[in-house]
């Protein structure tokens, strides 16, 4: 149950925010009940205003690898923050982080950073689409890429459906410029590509999705958006906003062996703090102004907080052992999950990528958006509120993923199964 505090927080913010919230998941309406208002966090906990205390599996979205307020993180910013906290104007940081990243991820040679995932990936559709010289997208079926009017469009049920807005103020005209396919169906995409494949700039694609849960690519999905990409000259860019030094220090391409054209990035490139970041081969970004013709600019973009951040972040996930504590810590909840899922008679799918996971309630596979609906949503709320009755803070919807972080330790895991526990007993006997 919610705090006094928190209800009366949340009640004063629903004067003053839409719906209480600036980011509409927080506000659970997907799992019912208010949220806890959060005054703090540390390591792998949240604090709320009511002194409740929750084993974190959201960080951030995914953003806190190395957990909540890292000590080496927290002193570089404070170090930045002594030294101004934005200048609009170049710093030697912006220059260190993109050389780590340019180092890390295979398909980028050069980089520009933004504030956000949705400043990436609509850049990057931007410079898609001057450097092609067309306008239509392909994108699938629950993969967000953020809020850009290009991307809010959803499927219909054929193999290839031009898009219908998801959002009231997008423009019917410039959503039917997006193609919305199936995740996984690689012949969708082959036949989009026969009817229109010369007036296509882009597929856009999160490798792993992580918007409708976590749904990892079929074999030769991939491969099959880089060859039919290639052939019809458009351009594939990965949106690794979330797999990006999450399932690996050069995330999904490097863990699937795909190259694509472009690549998006943040989160955990700006250790948490406001970040986005596109990139790829010289040839291509070089068409971004101030070089080329495609424009793109940001006040804040490359600030020095979020540089150091990222500097530090970056510097502690490539100590050895890793990304192998995460795996092991990984593998542990959910195999875990499975296992008390299936004792208590419960349909239950827990599908993972390296640090990030999802409990699906259902008993088959999730593939793509239509597999992921059929999941019991209902049962998911239930379970996710005995779990935050237990102190466990899970991602509050079923379409979205959990993640671990490093600050996550065995302990922890074992806390959250014994929580587990107690949660789908209680679910079983409603």
């Amino acid at each position: 149950m919610t705090g006094p505090r928190s209800k009366a927080l949340f009640e004063e913010a629903t004067r003053l925010l839409p719906g209480g919230v600036n980011s509409p998941v927080r506000a659970f309406r997907a799992v019912g009940g208010e949220p806890p208002v959060i005054d703090r966090a540390s390591g792998s906990r949240l604090f709320d205003v009511d002194g409740k205390v929750y084993i974190d599996y959201v960080g951030a979205w995914g953003s806190m690898i190395m957990g909540h307020a890292h000590p080496v993180v927290v002193k570089a910013i404070q170090e930045a923050a002594e030294g101004g906290v934005s200048y609009g104007a170049s710093t030697p940081w912006e220059t260190d982080l993109a050389r780590m990243v340019v180092e890390a991820v295979p398909s980028m040679e050069m980089v520009r950073f933004v504030n956000s995932g949705t400043e990436a990936t609509m850049s990057a559709i931007r410079l898609a689409r001057g450097a092609t010289g067309r306008d239509r997208i392909v994108k699938f079926e629950g993969c967000y890429h953020g809020h850009a009017d290009s991307l809010l469009v959803k499927a219909g049920s054929g193999a290839m459906t031009f898009g219908v807005p998801d959002s009231l103020g997008v423009p019917a005209a410039l959503a039917r410029q997006t193609i919305a396919l199936p995740f996984n169906d690689r012949d969708a995409v082959r036949a989009s590509f026969r009817e229109v494949g010369r007036e296509i700039a882009c597929v856009i694609v999160e490798p792993v999705a992580g918007n409708m849960g976590v749904v990892p690519p079929k074999p030769g999905f991939l491969e099959a958006l880089r060859e039919i990409t290639a052939t019809h000259g458009s351009l594939l860019i990965f949106d690794e906003v979330i797999t990006g030094f999450r399932v690996g220090p050069g995330g999904a391409q490097a863990l699937y062996g795909v190259r694509p054209d472009l690549t998006c990035l943040g989160k955990i490139v700006g250790g948490g703090l406001p970040v986005g970041v596109y990139g790829g081969p010289k040839e291509i970004m070089e068409q971004v102004a101030p070089l080329g013709g495609v424009y793109q600019a940001g006040t804040l973009s490359g600030n020095p907080l979020a540089m150091r951040a990222g500097i530090e972040t970056l510097h502690l996930i490539e100590e050895p052992g890793f990304y192998e504590r995460l795996e092991e810590r990984s593998k542990r909840l959910e195999e875990g999950l499975g296992e008390l899922a299936a004792r208590s008679g419960i349909a239950l799918t827990c599908q993972r990528v390296g640090s990030m996971l999802t409990p699906f309630f259902t008993k088959h596979g999730v593939i793509d958006y239509r597999t992921a609906r059929s999941a019991d949503t209902g049962l998911y709320a239930r379970f996710f509120r005995a779990m935050l009755d237990g102190g466990v803070y899970l991602a509050p919807s079923q379409f979205e993923a959990d993640f671990l972080s490093d600050a996550h330790s065995v302990a922890d895991v074992e806390a959250t199964l014994l929580a587990a526990q107690d949660a789908f007993a209680r679910v079983r006997v409603r």
